[in-house]
């Protein structure tokens, strides 16, 4: 077995022309600026396109890929930690899905009050709260301090 990195825009590619379908080649996850995101899908690299807000230069980062994602009919898929995509991303209209990963979803729990909570298969932003809708839970993060 192989591996292919999310930098090996030709290896990515010559894979999403040989996987069967309806699988599809998702990529990108660590990428830090719209101009990796730009070349990943100039390559014809992915299927789907995978973006991190907490890795890509923040939300203003995470509309311009959308946007990119939107120009080359993909979709996007947001990279785990929910809590901070959900409100960014129902801007994104190629949005296809946020990853929910229970561990990162624990992480949140424990931290903030205001995590979303996926109802259905769906989060959504909490139009009630300001910002992303978090708010920290300074007594129980202190154990975490340095």
């Amino acid at each position: 077995m192989r591996s292919v990195s999310s930098d090996d825009l030709e290896g990515l590619a010559l894979l999403r022309d040989r996987v069967p379908a309806p699988m599809r080649v998702a990529a990108g996850e660590y990428g830090y600026d719209s101009f990796y995101f730009r070349r990943m899908l100039e390559a014809g690299a992915v299927d789907v396109l995978q973006a991190d807000v907490t890795r890509c230069g923040g939300i203003t980062e995470l509309l311009n890929i959308g946007s990119l994602c939107a120009v080359h009919s993909i979709p996007l898929s947001a990279h785990t930690s929910p809590a901070i995509h959900a409100h960014a991303c129902a801007a994104i209209a190629r949005l296809m899905h946020v990853e929910y990963f229970h561990d990162h979803a624990r992480i949140e729990g424990l931290l903030f009050d205001g995590v979303l909570q996926p109802a259905h298969g769906t989060l959504r932003p909490d139009e009630d709260r300001p910002g992303l809708g978090l708010t920290l839970r300074e007594a129980d993060a202190a154990p975490y301090e340095r």
